[in-house]
């Protein structure tokens, strides 16, 4: 066997990159060995994952989470992690993190690849401002800052060796500058404005705020730390419509890679590119976000189920034609059943029978008789808490068969308005009128009207006394409610469990007018699915508290936003809204004089217009330089191959160099090219 020579390995060490590994048999030539590296270092190398799960398992005793998983995360990747509860998302996520071990199976990490998950960033010292505590993710950058600031002043004083404490200055500063050390401040205090908090609640001590303020602090610090690939489980809870926002914004510029768990479908849609589905113990990855990843998932499952069934056809076939050669009983006849029967057996092992979806809600909310046209009339409303005013002046038509809508910020009284017109608030002033033949039903976020003594079977019985058992039974069937889940008592069930005893009791209420305060909140993405086409089929009117902004755009016809002075209207759904009104928007912008608005008009168009010949010329320009530079590089490319440059080494050395250097002037093209593409569409 012949090893490399010394000059071999040294040429290697130049021409490979630091992260990439080159495996190759010690018995081929070390000119071999080089040429291989120089192909790889001329961009012949597959992009590395940031994290490669392999073969992974994992159980809970009897319970299996996940079989023989696989799948990859590479640079860029925004994915979306769904499933139903229970299925083992925020257990993947502590198997990546290392918190948790599999039963089976690897999880490889890129040696480069840093993971931040909010679960690592718990503020444990409550004795700190909340602003304080966000900025210790950025320890070493104030380390950084407190040696420079003792630098210089050693150097002011000339104590030391001066030369050897400038150059260590010289070696920090370049670090904190690259680091962007200069701006950690002010992307700290902007975080937490974005998240909520105001310069008043960032010097509050960490004691002294709210489970759902903490949660947001973890929130910022995860994003603020230095790692590439974010996990981030349920993020946009404890967030309101302007936090959520901000932070879809952060993430859709940020240049990490990230996984996310949410049951925020509007979230999912902005912020994803990829979707991966937890289902079956199986994990099935899909192009796009969550809207696009619907459609692919149903093809997905008719596709499985065609190939099942059309299989089965042609074993049935086969079996046949089996049948009646054996009763024929001839030499060749029993030839060719023995040949079907092989035909047969293969099929049979490759043949996988698709898996069930797992089980969701399945219900429909119907009304016993149609109300009059006029359901509900608001005039003047007014509520206050003692000397604290929630809201005045609100007025409402609500009309029947109408979808509507409440939005407005945190606090604001939404819910106090629903209460209000239930009979359960006293207004201050005002009259609320509703039509002929209205019947209210009312599902209550904070699920206070349920008996948590009772159990599921009983609270459903005692609020529909002339159901029978049966009835009873076959209708929380529907809502998953099976076998002896019914006995359960509602102080052991989880938020979404509670959520689903409530839809049931109003399903059975066949209410024609329906008010609901959050009904999404404690279900999963299937539930909300679920209930949003339940809700879809309803023939009633609607009135409904949410946040959930996918439920928005997909039912609503009508948008009322609740100020503290009144209600103002708006029709069509949740992006019709943020067209007319941008309720987030800090700054109200002054309207500019008409004729200087006219003046400033014409300008800006003649500067865009010369701007967009100016690129087009530089578009036509880059085209002839980048088609220049590619049979360059392909030239380049072909001379490696040559006998007489793969044999010495000089000439690769040179070769790859130049292949370096055109590679680096194409990319700095592309990327020029696709910027001034992107800027004529969006003018155009």
């Amino acid at each position: 066997m012949r090893r490399p020579p010394a000059q071999a390995v040294e040429l290697l060490k130049k021409i490979c990159y630091s992260n990439i590994v080159i495996v190759y048999s010690i018995n081929k030539s070390a000119e071999t060995a080089v040429r291989t590296a120089a192909q790889h270092r001329a961009g012949m190398v597959i992009k590395m994952a940031i994290l490669t799960v392999s073969g992974l398992s994992m159980e809970f005793g009897e319970q299996k989470l996940f079989d023989n998983m696989f799948f990859e995360v590479q640079p860029g990747d925004r994915i979306g992690l769904i499933g139903v509860n229970g299925c083992g998302k925020t257990t993947l996520f502590k198997l990546m993190t290392g918190a948790m071990e599999p039963a089976g199976g690897e999880i490889i990490i890129n040696k480069n690849t840093r993971i931040g998950y909010m679960e690592q960033h718990v503020c444990r010292n409550l004795d700190v401002p909340a602003y304080d505590e966000v900025l210790t993710v950025f320890s070493d950058l104030m380390s950084y800052e407190t040696e420079l600031e003792i630098l210089s002043e050693k150097i002011a004083s000339k104590s030391g060796n001066t030369e050897q404490l400038v150059e260590r200055q010289a070696f920090l500063h370049d670090e904190f500058t690259r680091r962007d050390g200069l701006t950690y401040r002010a992307r700290t205090r902007s975080a937490l404005l974005g998240l909520g908090f105001d310069d008043k609640q960032m010097q509050l001590l960490i004691r002294s705020l709210s489970g759902g303020q903490r949660a947001k602090l973890q929130l910022a610090k995860l994003l603020l730390c230095d790692a590439n690939f974010l996990l981030l489980d349920e993020p946009t809870n404890h967030l309101d419509t302007h936090s959520v926002e901000w932070l879809e914004e952060y993430l859709i510029n940020s240049r990490c890679a990230f996984m996310v768990i949410s049951h925020d479908r509007y979230f999912l849609d902005k912020v994803t590119n990829r979707t991966f589905e937890l289902e079956n113990r199986k994990m099935t990855p899909y192009k796009g976000s969550y809207s696009s990843y619907l459609p692919q998932r149903d093809e997905r499952r008719l596709s499985a189920q065609r190939v099942y069934d059309n299989t089965m056809k042609e074993i049935g076939r086969l079996e046949g034609i089996i049948e009646q050669q054996r009763r024929w009983n001839r030499e060749k006849n029993i030839k060719t059943a023995e040949s079907k029967q092989k035909v047969i057996d293969r099929l049979e092992k490759n043949l996988e029978r698709p898996e069930s979806a797992p089980e969701s809600m399945t219900f429909r909310l119907g009304i016993n008789e149609q109300s009059g046209d006029d359901v509900l009339e608001v005039t003047s409303l007014g509520l206050s808490f003692g000397e604290h005013r929630i809201f005045k002046n609100v007025n409402m038509e609500i009309h029947r068969g109408e979808k509507i809508f409440i939005l407005g910020p945190n606090g604001c009284g939404k819910t106090s308005l629903i209460k209000t017109l239930l009979g359960q608030y006293t207004p201050e002033s005002g009259r609320i009128r509703y039509g002929v033949g209205v019947k209210k039903g009312y599902y209550d976020q904070i699920q206070s009207g349920m008996d948590s003594s009772k159990t599921v079977f009983e609270e459903i019985s005692d609020c529909f006394p002339s159901m029978t058992n049966t009835e009873i039974r076959s209708t929380l069937a529907r809502l998953l409610f099976k076998n002896d889940d019914v006995f359960k008592p509602l102080s052991t069930l989880s938020g979404g469990e509670r959520a689903k005893v409530l839809l049931t009791e109003l399903m059975l209420s066949r209410a024609n007018f329906l008010m609901l305060d959050e009904p999404t909140n404690h279900l999963d993405i299937n539930s909300c699915e679920a209930l949003q086409n339940a809700l879809l089929e309803y023939e009633g009117t609607l009135l409904v508290v949410s946040h959930d902004r996918y439920l928005i755009n997909s039912l609503a016809d009508k948008i009322f936003y609740l100020t503290p002075d009144g209600i103002l209207v708006f029709e069509g759904n949740y992006e019709a809204f943020l067209q007319k009104f941008q309720p987030f928007d800090k700054e109200e912008k002054k309207p500019a004089e008409p004729a200087a608005e006219k003046q400033t008009e014409y300008k800006n168009k003649k500067e865009r217009d010369a701007q967009r010949r100016r690129s087009k010329v530089r578009l036509a320009k880059l085209e002839t330089l980048i088609s220049d530079a590619e049979d360059k590089l392909s030239r380049l490319n072909s001379d490696l191959e040559l006998p007489e440059n793969s044999s010495s080494y000089e000439k690769i050395l040179e070769i790859t160099s130049d292949i370096d250097k055109t590679r680096c002037e194409l990319d700095a093209m592309y990327e020029e090219w696709e910027a001034l593409s992107l800027e004529l569409d969006e003018n155009s």
